[in-house]
């Protein structure tokens, strides 16, 4: 599909993208930014959904079209309603998303072109890696019109230390790519014209590794943050037997003490 910059009215708001295990997901609304409609999201989430079903895909990226990245909810369309019913299911609904995202069998990259802001910025924080433009900004700026950005700081507190990420939500205040990285909001900062090979570049070191033991790794991963520390590892433990039973990690000690590349099987 086109990823062109100034897409034509006609075009889906969510473009789509699938090749060499890398399916690319673009935010395709340049004119308002990328917000994040109702449409959207349910555009997200049930690309999301068909994603999670597909064993060939291995990383997911996700992009944007035009010079931002996301600056969160279209403020219009929640003002376009007074119901607290209305309200609460827009949140819900992105909130979903969000959780699909973590709890998908994928690795997610978010590819930064511009700034980030409010669910925006939640959108970077909540997926697995970031890879960002020099010249993206990030900010969680909804105190500034009254709206204390309580969703986004869910992935914010969990990605960066509680005083930087306490000084965004309480401030509004914008960070440089640079600031994020230092945060751990996003891994990787690169100039604009690298921003697309950089990310590409990630993905397949990815896509390199057993698609078993990165499945595996993800859902463990976030399933013992919650848990206390002797949990945690009981539950790690646990996984690193059941990773041991399959294939590709036989195949992949074999493969390193004989000195060869593996042979993974995805089992």
């Amino acid at each position: 599909m086109s990823t062109a910059a100034d897409p034509v009215v006609d075009q889906p708001i969510l473009l789509r993208d699938d090749g060499n295990g890398i399916t690319t997901l673009t935010l395709n609304r340049p004119q308002q930014y990328n917000a994040l409609s109702g449409e959207m999201l349910a555009e997200l989430q049930t690309a999301l959904d068909d994603i999670d079903q597909d064993d060939s895909i291995r990383v997911v990226i996700i992009a944007a079209n035009g010079k931002a990245f996301c600056p969160g909810h279209d403020l219009k369309e929640i003002r376009g309603s007074e119901a607290r019913e209305f309200h609460q299911a827009l949140f819900d609904k992105c909130s979903k998303m969000m959780l699909t995202i973590n709890q998908l069998q994928q690795p997610v990259i978010a590819r930064v072109n511009g700034i980030a802001t409010a669910a925006g910025c939640q959108l970077v924080a909540n997926c697995d890696l970031a890879v960002a433009s020099d010249e993206a900004r990030f900010a969680v700026s909804g105190i500034n019109v009254g709206l204390f950005c309580s969703t986004p700081a869910v992935p914010l507190s969990r990605n960066m230390g509680r005083k930087q990420a306490m000084h965004m939500l309480l401030t509004g205040d914008f960070i440089s790519a640079q600031i994020a990285q230092q945060y751990g909001l996003v891994n990787e900062v690169v100039p604009p014209a690298e921003l697309e090979q950089a990310t590409l570049a990630l993905a397949q070191k990815i896509i390199a590794k057993s698609a078993h033991a990165i499945k595996l790794g993800k859902e463990m991963f976030y399933k013992q943050l919650p848990m206390d520390l002797s949990d945690a590892y009981a539950y790690a433990a646990e996984r690193m037997a059941c990773n041991m039973d399959s294939h590709d990690a036989r195949e992949g000690i074999d493969a390193f003490i004989q000195k060869r590349k593996p042979k993974w099987k995805g089992n």
